[in-house]
């Protein structure tokens, strides 16, 4: 189970990593409507440090993009 629970997260930050990029907003643009600071954003999105649950709704809101849970079949 804790395999699979890791692996949720790193999909996560691999989805929310790839909006960011993909994005038109500016990084400043995305951690200032996040809430986040730029040094957060950006220690997240170079692999340096990993996001609380609030800080990756709220950025994955600014994205266009949804957390919710998952049932197994679906997966």
């Amino acid at each position: 189970m804790v395999c699979v629970m890791i692996y949720c997260v790193k999909d996560i930050e691999k989805q929310l990593k790839q909006a960011i990029e993909k994005s038109k907003m500016s990084r400043y643009q995305i951690a200032k409507e996040a809430g986040l600071s730029e040094a957060q954003l950006s220690y997240f999105v170079n692999g340096h440090r990993t996001l609380t649950l609030p800080a990756a709704a709220k950025l994955a809101k600014v994205l266009g993009l949804e957390l919710r849970p998952t049932n197994k079949k679906e997966r």
